[in-house]
């Protein structure tokens, strides 16, 4: 068995030359391209028995070589692919059992019982340039995919970039890969041509991906899970992120996606402000303040969706055909556009994946090295240090809760920003504890900060609404007196709005004191 390491990168074809022609491939590389036709055929169940296990097994045809190859498990990071891979040679375009040099895991992970099963499902067709590279000391095989992935029915186009790591470390793919972004632009893959192919079969539709947090035992050491969750944190970025730069009109699916993204950032945040607990480091300290300007720029674009969704359709809607609102409507609809055709230029694409890649070299190098941390002070099991933040977390929420009816925008902006601290928190390390208390206060929780969310976006909605106000060219003139028309019914509409959060605000609050720790004993 070996384990397979590689990077994919996705490529626009017209980007492969100047790529090819580029100094640094030159430099670094120590063989000649070579180019070959790869056909390759994958089987599974007609049930997809394989693929539900996170298994892929095909038959590769090169040159005049069958290769049989069974591959699963392992982990997906920043684009980096770590599989497990067992293969054998063949005698021809037929799979075949009777030659395993490793049989009892070829068993373990494709019994008998599933094998007679076994039928062709899709197909990978495509010529592969490859070249070895030396690289900082590493040797690592940079390889140009293009071709097609085909069902009996569909097809689907492959252009992408493997950097598979012969010798040396991962930390070193991701600084090959920032040297390559200075060239072209790519976008790092998160889904190997074996899932696109079991996606092109099913016909799977892309959705955006909400955040999920993994599972820990009680005695995981602390930077182990933190490096877990922000790991878990930038794949769901990722995901989110791959569809929302790649659609073009804007719609309601866009406004879901780019939610994801902030709150996959928000969280990200959050554990990144733990790990400085123990270890302070510079270079985490500049990519928590690049995260921190990243969710301030998704967040110009959220406030219009939000906006739009929340106060100005509504009203269109109650009160169609109000030339006033009509116009404040695509007065706001101009705006968005503009926030999100900002967001999806091609400085600002390049500039996340550098952002990714920095982010990878960052988990890959030394801080994370025990030593490093227990230079800090002694580090505690997950559980341990998760009690003691939720307590923490628990009364700076009680404190900045009291006296609600005396409450002014800074202490509900406050309140606000330490209910997501302790929700997320809670989300992270909710494995460790009693599943029931933990699934009840959550649910208090949420209601407490969706609430507090709502009474945000209605302070937003003012600070639009002026914004719109003193822009003349946003707005149709000719239509001055249903312009104020309409500018005194958003804000009659907001303040009954904000009136209706502040009982239902101190109703939540009330629901959720009578909730237990469910970190205490």
């Amino acid at each position: 068995m070996a384990v397979e390491t590689e990077l994919k990168l996705r490529i626009a074809p017209e980007q492969l030359a100047r790529l090819k022609r580029h100094a640094l491939i030159k430099t670094h590389a120590v063989t000649r391209p070579v180019t070959r036709r790869l056909h390759n055929i994958y089987y599974d169940t007609p049930k997809l028995e394989l693929h539900r296990s996170e298994m892929a097994l095909r038959l590769r045809h090169v040159g005049r070589q069958w290769l049989q190859t069974l591959k699963g498990g392992g982990s997906v990071q920043a684009g980096m692919h770590q599989r497990y891979e067992w293969e054998v040679p063949v005698h021809g375009p037929a799979l075949d059992f009777s030659v395993l040099t490793e049989a009892a895991e070829w068993d373990e992970h494709l019994p008998q019982s599933l094998r007679k099963k076994l039928r062709p499902v899709f197909v990978t067709d495509f010529s592969r340039t490859s070249r070895m590279l030396d690289f900082q000391g590493a040797q690592i095989e940079l390889c140009i995919d293009h071709g097609e992935i085909s069902t009996e029915q569909h097809s689907i186009p492959i252009c992408e970039l493997e950097l598979e790591l012969k010798s040396g470390e991962p930390q070193q793919l991701f600084e090959l890969a920032l040297a390559i972004l200075e060239i072209v632009p790519f976008e790092l893959e998160v889904v190997s041509k074996a899932e696109q192919g079991f996606r092109l079969l099913s016909g799977y539709t892309e959705h955006p991906v909400k955040n999920s947090a993994p599972l820990f035992a009680r005695t995981d050491a602390l930077a182990d899970v933190l490096k877990t969750l922000i790991w878990s944190c930038l794949q769901n970025f990722q995901n989110n992120l791959h569809v929302m730069m790649g659609r073009g009109a804007i719609g309601g699916d866009d406004a879901e996606y780019l939610h994801q993204m902030r709150v996959a950032l928000r969280r990200l945040r959050v554990v990144l402000r733990m790990a400085e607990k123990f270890c302070a480091d510079e270079q985490l300290s500049i990519l928590s303040k690049d995260i921190s300007a990243l969710c301030v720029a998704l967040g110009r674009s959220r406030e219009w969706d939000v906006f739009i969704a929340q106060t100005v359709q509504p009203m269109c809607k109650r009160m169609a055909g109000h030339a006033g609102l009509q116009a404040l409507l695509a007065a706001s609809e101009r705006r968005r556009a503009a926030c999100y055709t900002a967001l999806r230029g091609e400085a600002e694409a390049r500039e996340l994946q550098r952002l990714l890649l920095r982010f990878a070299i960052w988990m890959n190098g030394d801080y994370w090295h025990q030593e490093s941390w227990q230079q800090a002070e002694p580090v505690p099991y997950a559980r341990d240090f998760a009690t003691r933040h939720l307590h923490k977390l628990a009364t700076r929420f009680a404190q900045s809760g009291q006296q609600l009816h005396n409450v002014d925008a800074a202490r509900l902006h406050v309140l606000r920003i330490v209910a997501k601290k302790l929700r997320y928190s809670a989300e992270f390390f909710a494995s460790l504890y009693d599943k029931q208390k933990t699934k009840s206060f959550l649910a208090a929780l949420s209601e407490v900060q969706e609430v507090l969310g709502q009474i945000n976006d209605v302070a937003t909605a003012h600070r639009l609404l002026d914004e719109l106000v003193e822009d003349a060219a946003l707005f149709a003139l000719q239509l001055s007196a249903q312009k104020e028309e309409a500018v005194a019914l958003v804000r009659g509409w907001i303040a009954h709005d904000l009136s209706h959060q502040f009982t239902v605000l101190h109703k939540t609050i009330q629901r959720f004191d009578k909730q237990t720790a469910f970190w205490e004993k």
